[in-house]
């Protein structure tokens, strides 16, 4: 029986106790079924403090795609969205890929489909196509090299300078990469709407009240085009991690979806952090839940699966990226 679906006493809780108490039992229950299953859970930065709790490795899209390549375990329950799940499902072939929520997708990555990206290459023959690790499979299949927030500007330094780049699906962080390699650079129109949710007069606000906090920016935000000379970093979540860990910095705004304040909060709990909008939250990661992750693990429910033929030629992309960096 799930440990959720207890009757309720008179004042509205589980006989089993508090909510807080319930919660941990939860995690222990998650421990047991972990070794009992050989499984390995990855959670992504944006997700809820619950999952990140009880995983074995909380990250950005290239360290869980790393992690996922490396581990041992027969079971990877993947904490993220499903294009995540997919790039894991792809690198190991030889393990099962569970997802809390099948229906966590990404907005962004639904931007753009394999059609498109055909379309494209047909006007721009000689050109080389890059795209964001937040595509579907299918979309990676026709793509040349795949990047990540962190790795973006070596992977694309990488591709022979005389060479035109088409780069898919978001806009802000291609305008971000063209602004760093100085590159030809063509840019898709995609946009993730948890970070196009950060203003500039929002981020204005809050350099006023809090002027000795740093300001770290995501590339995906939105106001990146008009803030970027603004912002003291522009990182990955876990270049921000690693930035806040080694910052003199007391105070900080922080420029991304919201799940990642959780981790930050956690590890530095002498620092403060802002965050540039409490609306960046993208309402996929949200899917999941340390309930979903627990019944994931009882039924070994919600594989995720990529057809061989599209995993072949999408994994090409994503090896070179891993080769690069």
């Amino acid at each position: 029986m799930s440990p959720f679906n207890g009757s309720a006493n008179g004042n509205g809780h589980s006989p089993t106790g508090s909510p807080l108490v319930v919660a941990e039992m939860v995690k222990e229950k998650i421990a047991i079924l972990k070794r009992e299953r050989e499984a390995v859970i990855l959670a992504h930065n944006y997700q809820e403090g619950a999952i990140q709790d009880v995983a074995d490795f909380v990250g950005d899209s290239l360290g869980l795609a790393r992690k996922a390549k490396a581990t041992d375990a027969k079971i990877i329950l993947f904490c993220g969205v499903h294009f995540m799940a997919e790039t894991a499902a792809m690198l190991c072939p030889n393990k099962t890929v569970l997802m809390p929520d099948l229906a966590a997708g990404c907005s962004l990555a639904d931007m753009i489909i394999p059609e498109q990206v055909r379309a494209w290459r047909v006007r721009h023959p000689d050109g080389v196509v890059v795209c964001y690790i937040n595509t579907s499979a299918v979309v990676k299949a026709e793509c040349d090299y795949c990047v990540t927030s962190t790795n973006g500007v070596k992977v694309l330094e990488h591709i022979p300078a005389e060479k035109e780049i088409l780069f898919v699906p978001d806009y802000y962080l291609g305008s971000f990469l063209k602004a760093k390699t100085r590159r030809k650079i063509h840019l898709w129109k995609g946009y993730c709407p948890a970070h196009a949710a950060i203003l500039p007069e929002q981020v204005d606000r809050l350099r006023e009240e809090h002027p000795e906090a740093e300001f770290l920016m995501h590339p995906e935000c939105g106001c990146t085009t008009k803030q970027m000379d603004l912002a003291d970093q522009i990182l990955s979540t876990e270049g921000m991690v690693q930035h806040v860990a080694r910052s003199p910095a007391r105070e900080f705004i922080i420029a991304t979806e919201t799940g990642l304040l959780n981790r930050l909060r956690t590890q530095h709990p002498d620092k403060t952090f802002y965050p540039a909008s409490e609306h960046a939250t993208c309402h996929h990661m949200q899917r999941n839940t340390i309930e979903k992750v627990f019944m994931s693990l009882v039924k070994l429910q919600h594989v995720v699966t990529v057809d061989p033929q599209v995993a072949k030629q999408a994994i090409v992309p994503i090896q070179r990226m891993l080769e690069i960096v």
